[in-house]
């Protein structure tokens, strides 16, 4: 299917072509002809589907077809979980300025920075405003933006609004709304806090389910590779100078994880940098352009930069610490092989955490072979039942422990027992 089949202005189509954009994806296919009905939509689809382009085709065309009336106040609100996909949401829109007949004004509010020139860019109000919850609000506050006249309304990563805490800004968002609006949700997982929002926002909405995929780029190259957690950032080090990855995102579970590891490939002579959300914005800002244009090696960042961040040609993910859930380990490794390019994925597991990788691949229907890198093999080894478990503990000490304080069979099987619900935690 083509755009042309999806029932968008000649002036869209050429402005798509002339970027590049040749064919739909799955969720634009549906979502586009319904939304330009006037439809409200709840989408489920994973980041990378192409779910901006979804709707903001659809608030062009009604800006250029004038069913929506230019006055200046806000006609289009779409908000975003991060400063980063909210600035990323704007770019995709900014690629249509002076390829369609009329001009529009775009605004985009965040946070991190001073809310003055955000304040001064909305006077006399805005066709389309992309923003942050908390930033939104703090301008409500001092009166420099008018929501009552909104028209389509859309909440992108619905489900990542939520995981973030801003479900009371939600609240007092939507009381600002005119009651009469279109209503867009896309989230990436179905659950309560999403269901709820949707009833509250949507009104007899068109729902799209477009399924996640662990290799939905179809050439994404997953490796798994066993390493004990005090020869992760080493290994990690080996492979970016073995290997030649000239750009690699690192994923850490904690800000200070990013701090360190950053340091200590520097002192590596490797260019890092961490990334996030203490971070400065400019700071993050700096971090992302320097990246993209090579000019760093290797991020080191947190789920703050698993969602939304469109880094075109990035060859290489690390899963330096595992995700905490298989939606989240498809939304990291969806920052590579964008656009048909290749890229590779690679998990460090430790004995710690491959039963967490176990249930993984499980859920995701992997079947990853373990490797295990020269120099680096891994001191532990984890065993899958309680028997196999007992001989580990047994093996741990060749000597079989002091006399006295050997633990007994009783003693293995708990541990082993404790071990077992450990797994089925993660």
């Amino acid at each position: 299917m083509s755009f042309a089949n999806l029932g968008l202005s000649t002036e869209l189509l050429t402005s798509l072509h002339t970027q590049g954009i040749s064919a739909p994806s799955a969720i634009q296919e549906v979502a586009i002809p319904q939304a330009l009905l006037g439809k409200d939509i709840w989408a489920t689809a994973q980041t990378g589907s192409g779910k901006t382009l979804a709707f903001t085709l659809p608030i062009l065309q009604a800006l250029d077809t004038k069913k929506i009336q230019k006055t200046r106040r806000v006609e289009a609100l779409i908000l975003a979980p991060t400063r980063e996909l909210a600035a990323q949401i704007g770019q995709v829109i900014e690629g249509f300025k002076g390829t369609i007949t009329k001009p529009f004004k775009l605004v985009v509010v965040h946070g991190g920075v001073s809310i003055n020139p955000q304040m001064l860019r909305l006077r006399g109000g805005a066709d389309i405003v992309v923003a942050t919850p908390g930033r939104l609000l703090d301008l409500v506050q001092h009166n420099a933006v008018d929501l009552s006249n909104v028209k389509i309304f859309i909440l992108d990563e619905a489900d990542r609004l939520l995981g973030l805490g801003f479900s009371q800004e939600l609240s007092s968002i939507l009381d600002l709304l005119p009651a009469k609006r279109q209503n867009l949700l896309f989230s990436a997982t179905l659950g309560n806090e999403v269901q709820s929002l949707a009833d509250l926002t949507l009104h007899d909405p068109l729902k799209i389910e477009i399924k996640p995929q662990a290799e939905q780029a179809l050439d994404i190259h997953q490796r798994a590779i066993m390493v004990d957690n005090s020869q992760r950032t080493q290994l990690l080090r080996h492979l970016i100078q073995t290997e030649k990855w000239n750009r690699a995102l690192v994923f850490v579970a904690t800000k200070f994880s990013a701090e360190i590891v950053a340091d200590k490939l520097r002192k590596a002579k490797i260019l890092a940098e961490p990334f996030h959300g203490q971070l400065s914005q400019g700071k993050r800002t700096q971090v992302l352009a320097d990246f993209k244009a090579s000019k760093i090696q290797v991020v080191i960042a947190t789920d703050v930069a698993s969602r939304g961040l469109d880094i075109a040609m990035l060859p290489t993910v690390i899963n330096y610490d595992l995700p905490r859930s298989t939606q989240d380990y498809i939304h990291r490794i969806g920052r590579t092989a964008r656009a048909g390019a290749s890229g590779l994925v690679v998990s460090f597991v430790s004995a710690e955490s491959e039963g967490h990788w176990q249930l993984i691949q499980k859920r995701l229907a992997l079947q990853l072979s373990m490797e295990t890198i020269k120099g680096f093999e891994s001191k532990v080894t984890t065993l899958g039942n309680a028997e196999s478990k007992i001989s580990h503990l047994i093996t741990l000490d060749p000597n079989g422990g002091i006399k006295g304080k050997r633990p007994n069979k009783k003693d293995k099987l708990r541990q082993a027992k404790a071990l077992d619900q450990s797994a089925k935690d993660l």
